[in-house]
């Protein structure tokens, strides 16, 4: 019993679902840790990059192809869907800025261990995550310095500056913690520092905006539209086209991650720092859904595969 309970605990899933919970039960002391958020997503890319494997980034003539197409899908087709979206539905340009640096967070690290979990293809979700990391600091002040024109525009080199302290400067370190003599300690704690960390972040989003979670249910209710939309209908079709046009199966499934998969600590940390509160309120909600459709694909799994062990008995 202690041990199925410790393993409850510990879960992804549990952590984030519990995150959620308690921002909107006790969300009145999370402006606590709102001046923190920064560094605490700082530390979690750093431990999260660990899994991106140095000996993954070669040979480099066949990293580029997924590189490109990860940034590509994660970047242009994902922001052109959620950024028109957010645009007709959004009713304060707070909200609609909320999703363009939604648009412009780099793809969740989840993409990586769930391409394992559901049959994709493991060498092509680091690299494609990779090359979207990399990317960041030309897509990102790009896409909010294009759409922050909104809201008076934003300076794109404060942007890029965050971007290089939070991906390249956590990625060169992540070399570091994967030493030899450190790497076994290292693996042993990353998964409940970034576990426990983005669970952190979460809730400091949900805990500054819970009155809209309990009293402007319009507002919860269109961005739930955008992200549903963004996430589950994107999936679906990106899912259709590639079976259409003959993408390999373990690849499709990587590509459909690197298309829908956003990191919600990122993108809550990007939207405080240069938008505000309210500006967060999209990823806070985005977190929810990410989870949501991780589990939808991997439920679906289980129940195809189960499916397939039944068929092969009979």
């Amino acid at each position: 019993m202690k041990e199925l309970a410790t393993k409850i605990i510990l879960n992804r899933n549990f952590i984030l679902v519990l995150a959620v919970i308690l921002g909107l039960a006790i969300g009145q002391h999370a402006s606590l840790f709102k001046n923190y958020t920064f560094y605490v997503l700082a530390v979690v890319m750093t431990f999260s990059t660990t899994g991106i494997s140095t000996k993954a980034m070669f040979p480099l003539k066949k990293m580029i192809k997924p590189m490109i197409i990860g940034s590509l899908l994660n970047y242009v087709v994902f922001g052109a869907v959620v950024i028109s979206l957010s645009y007709f539905l959004m009713p304060t340009p707070e909200l609609f800025l909320g999703f363009v640096v939604i648009a412009s967070t780099p793809p969740g690290v989840a993409v990586i261990p769930f391409s394992h979990i559901l049959d994709g293809d493991l060498k092509y979700a680091i690299v494609g995550t990779l090359g979207a990391f990399i990317s960041s600091l030309f897509f990102a002040p790009l896409i909010v310095g294009l759409f922050s024109n909104v809201d008076g525009g934003i300076n794109p080199t404060d942007l890029f500056i965050a971007m290089v302290q939070l991906v390249i400067v956590p990625l060169l370190i992540s070399r570091l913690l994967l030493w030899n003599p450190i790497k076994p300690a290292v693996e042993k704690v990353r998964g409940r520092i970034v576990d426990w960390g983005f669970a952190l972040i979460i809730f400091t989003a949900v805990g500054l905006n819970r009155q809209v979670f309990f009293s402007n249910f319009e507002i919860l209710l269109l961005v739930s539209l955008v992200l549903f939309l963004g996430i589950f209908g994107l999936g679906w079709t990106f899912e259709k086209i590639s079976k259409k046009i003959g993408v390999a199966a373990p690849v499709a499934m990587t590509q459909n991650l690197l298309v829908t998969v956003k990191s919600s600590g990122f993108a809550v940390v990007t939207a405080l720092t240069l938008f505000g509160e309210k500006a967060a309120i999209p990823s806070a909600v985005l977190a929810v859904f990410v989870l949501a459709y991780l589990l939808f694909l991997s439920i679906r799994k289980e129940l195809r595969d189960s499916k397939k062990i039944k068929l092969g008995k009979s």
